[in-house]
């Protein structure tokens, strides 16, 4: 997209004076109207009011920044509360600097300060001015001088992932106008949007470790068991997630050469990261402070050393658990099917991804692009986390879409002010396939059908994963870690914290991994362990050893199909009325892959090669009919298997890059977005000594 053809709100000279003017005599106006209603506040002059506003434009566009250096974690742990509480006290200094005014205490100066705010963001909004175009023009003198020393640059490529938004539901989205931004990219011929499908294992850590790294080999779900060390894996542990990218990372990911990750599991290979949880255990060893020479926690201050933003930040997360309350409440009273339990602090939760790490995301994409960084990989997961808990297309759901089409729409105006010419590339990792759960149809949970099967004591109770907690938390609690790492004596919360990630509902308790058999569920699909045994158990053993067990999933109504290793006839697909044989492509009786799409053969065969295999994989049942699966997990639109809108990703990219293709699998996709990279001028990435999987493998 050329700058020449790009449109949008730019900030004229004139009209930047122009609010600093009105938001001054505005806050004059209303320190006149508040000290004639607020009881214990006073002033006795005429020229008081004019004053203690312009004393109080000084404190925030000057003081106020710098104590935000020091304050950061206590403002962002309280969403920006604090940053009141604290000009509040900076208020009363000045008030009673001021001869002749009163002020009785620090609640009425807190109150000052929110009005103030709000005065100010009703100016900017009367004037359709954006903070963000503010803060580009601030920082313009700077970012020419910068362009002096670098020359010419390459244009910049943001890659803004849309987590969870499957091909159809964006196409639907953006014909009724939910998703007006990329429509307008759509219709303006900027853009051209097309699909792409997922790996077989249709969840986040997989599409992103390809996408980003090149190579998501040997990852058979979101959290998986491997035998030789005794472990679970789980992509949203920091421990796990730094060491599958130790893995899979060679030095040539996608955003190596000065790239940045935003809000993402894995860096890529980025030399500026935040809200990524593979960087959060670095954090660590490396003093908290910084890592690979990038202060961590890049959007945080931007984000709140401005009172108008918190302000924003508290309002949207009001709103938006209303309309999680309001929403679950009309659910149960219309008796919607299928649903899931939202209650207890759930509402309050989900306000962590769909709308503080959004933000923030947003703000630190928007530093990147003032610094004129390469490429900018940013992941916005509010709709999939309200999408397993409400439904792919449930109002409530299409509302928080709507946020996200905002943000991106802010950032594309953007693109018009930073110091180089910016792509931007959309895309989701997976779809969403809805349906009733598995445990909520049919009375128990895979886990505990498996070990009946087997005659092994069933699981714990409580351990199915509540649906409540947190889905794709791994941002905020990446946020919180990196916030805690600008201060030192939050150190020793910040190791706390990250020891209760690592020990939190990603790993079964240990006394689970005691048992014969061990399932582990990825939404639509679950992994199945015979702990007992070394190595991958083959189809033979597992019939002697358990005679009931593949009988009777293959004959349940929410099993789809098995993957299992025979050592006659190598990896074999079972279902209730046939049999394909992977090796030779033998059918016996009906396809068991046959509503599962044209490449299911091949993504089920490539997970039979992982080292980590688990010895049975379950895929749900998935009907043609309804578009419906029942999720292994107690989430109603959920992915991570095969089958229906969960396999079907969208792509939308610049009219003038080369034509896509047919892409299948998330390595696919880097293959593409490093060409179109190269294309533009991009110079390829060199090896720099990372640990790698061999590629000869794959």
């Amino acid at each position: 997209m050329t700058r020449s053809g790009r449109s949008g709100r730019l900030v004229r000279g004139g009209r930047t004076v122009a609010r600093a003017l009105l938001v001054w005599l505005a806050v004059t106006g209303a320190l006149y109207v508040l000290q004639a209603l607020l009881p214990g506040f006073a002033m006795t002059q005429w020229w008081q009011p004019t004053v203690c506003a312009l004393l109080l434009g000084v404190l925030i566009a000057g003081v106020w920044p710098v104590v935000m250096r020091l304050a950061l974690p206590l403002v962002f742990y309280t969403l920006g509360l604090a940053s009141f509480l604290m000009l509040g006290a900076g208020t009363l200094v000045i008030f009673y600097a001021v001869p002749g005014v009163e002020i009785a205490d620090l609640r009425s100066a807190v109150i000052v300060v929110v009005a103030m705010s709000a005065v100010a963001g009703g100016i900017s909004s009367l004037l359709a001015i954006d903070e963000d175009e503010i803060f580009f023009r601030r920082a313009a003198r700077r970012s020419r001088r910068a362009e002096t020393h670098t020359g010419t640059k390459p244009p910049g490529v943001l890659f803004l992932q849309v987590d969870g938004l499957g091909y159809e539901v964006m196409q639907r989205a953006v014909r009724d106008g939910n998703m007006p931004t990329l429509a307008a990219m759509l219709e303006s011929g900027t853009h051209r949007l097309t699909s792409w499908h997922t790996d077989w294992s249709a969840q986040t850590g997989a599409s992103m470790c390809g996408i980003l790294h090149g190579s998501n080999h040997d990852i058979p779900g979101y959290r998986w068991y491997e035998k030789d060390a005794g472990r679970v894996m789980a992509c949203s542990s920091p421990r796990d997630a730094a060491e599958i990218e130790r893995r899979h990372a060679d030095g040539r990911g996608l955003l190596a050469g000065g790239g940045a990750s935003r809000g993402n599991l894995f860096t890529g290979d980025a030399s500026h990261a935040s809200l990524t949880m593979s960087s959060v255990a670095l954090l660590l060893p490396k003093g908290l402070r910084r890592v690979g020479g990038n202060r961590t926690g890049a959007g945080y201050y931007t984000y709140f050393a401005n009172p108008v933003n918190a302000l924003r930040t508290i309002g949207s997360a009001i709103v938006d658990i209303v309309r999680e309350v309001l929403a679950a409440a009309s659910q149960r009273r219309a008796d919607v099917r299928p649903r899931v339990d939202r209650g207890g602090l759930y509402p309050f939760k989900r306000v962590g991804t769909t709308v503080i790490s959004r933000d923030v995301v947003v703000f630190a994409i928007l530093e990147d692009m003032l610094a004129g960084r390469p490429v900018v990989y940013a992941d916005f997961v509010g709709y999939d986390e309200v999408a397993h808990h409400s439904g792919i297309e449930r109002y409530d759901t299409l509302a928080t879409l709507r946020s996200i089409d905002q943000q991106i729409g802010r950032l594309r105006r953007a693109c018009q002010l930073a110091p180089r010419e910016y792509h931007i590339v959309l895309l989701s990792d997976h779809g969403q396939t809805q349906g009733w759960a598995f445990t909520d149809r049919f009375g128990e949970s895979i886990e505990e059908l498996v070990a009946r099967l087997c005659n092994s004591p069933p699981p714990a109770p409580g351990h199915e994963h509540d649906s409540r907690d947190r889905a794709e938390g791994w941002q905020l609690d990446a946020a919180v870690a990196e916030a805690a790492s600008h201060t030192g004596f939050m150190a020793r919360r910040l190791r706390s914290r990250v020891a209760r990630l690592e020990s939190s509902w990603e790993h079964p308790p240990e006394e689970r991994l005691d048992s014969d058999v061990l399932s582990l569920v990825s939404g639509h699909m679950a992994l199945v362990y015979f702990t007992r045994h070394e190595g991958r158990v083959d189809l033979e053993t597992i019939e002697r050893t358990y005679p009931r067990l593949l009988p009777s999933l293959v004959e349940h109504t929410g099993v789809g199909f098995l993957l299992v290793h025979s050592e006659e006839y190598g990896p074999v697909v079972l279902a209730q009325d046939g049999v394909h044989r992977l090796q030779d492509a033998t059918v016996v009786g009906s396809d068991p892959l046959a509503d599962y799409g044209p490449h299911a053969a091949e993504l089920v065969r490539r997970m039979d090669t992982f080292p980590h295999c688990p010895d049975i994989v379950i895929n749900s049942c998935y009907n043609p009919q309804t578009d419906n699966a029942s999720a292994f997990e107690p989430h109603v639109g959920s992915h991570g298997g095969l089958g229906g809108q969960q396999s079907h990703g969208f792509l939308l990219y610049p009219s003038g890059f080369s034509e896509p293709g047919e892409r299948v699998g998330a390595e696919s996709l880097y293959t593409l977005f490093r060409h179109w990279l190269g294309e533009l001028g991009h110079p390829e990435p060199a090896t720099a000594g990372h640990d790698s999987v061999s590629r000869a493998s794959r």
